[in-house]
């Protein structure tokens, strides 16, 4: 295990737990695509630490582009404005795509994301969040058909996931304390 970063109150996800999680992620992906060669979008930046090891755990033929969205800007919770700050360069035409994100909360900007990507006329949009933040009484606009693991509500960090661009590099997810960010 790795030292406890000073910011961080607790860890929720271990290393071991991650590779677990992407794991079986890569292994339903494989199952599900086998012979369709999906085309991989990661949700820049947040996704790039789990598409890299996501990517390594899928055993089929696959593509991968980035996007990069904005809906935060400097604070904790969403806008709900996405602007898309870099767009794919693939042509996703009849292709299955698979929108590969850090977190689900809000929901807004993966519905956002889904419904351009649909207009696009692919033959399949799917949505895999390495995890999905279970806010009380709150239903997201989008469900993805991969989950790596549900969280709590409460501000996360680590394996990609930010706080003002700091703390990606921490190889587990905790939970960032208050002080830090209030």
């Amino acid at each position: 295990m790795s030292k406890l970063h000073p910011d961080v109150e607790n860890v929720l996800l271990s290393e071991e737990d991650i590779r677990g999680i992407v794991e079986s992620l890569g292994a339903q992906i494989t199952r599900d695509y086998a012979d369709k060669n999906p085309l991989i979008v990661a949700v820049l930046r947040g996704a790039v630490v789990f598409v890299a090891d996501l990517l390594r755990a899928i055993d089929c033929p696959c593509e991968i582009d980035f996007m990069a969205v904005s809906s935060y800007g400097e604070g904790v919770k969403s806008s709900g404005v996405v602007r898309i700050i870099k767009d794919l360069n693939t042509d996703i035409t009849g292709r299955h795509v698979i929108v590969v994100e850090d977190i689900l909360d809000s929901g807004l900007t993966l519905s956002y994301l889904k419904e351009m990507l649909e207009a696009r006329d692919p033959a399949s949009v799917e949505i895999c969040a390495f995890t999905v933040k279970d806010i009380e009484g709150h239903v997201s606009p989008v469900t993805p058909r991969y989950v790596g693991t549900h969280i709590p509500d409460a501000f996360i960090v680590g394996y990609g996931l930010d706080f003002a661009e700091h703390y990606r590099n921490l190889p587990y997810v905790g939970i960032l304390k208050p002080e830090v960010y209030s």
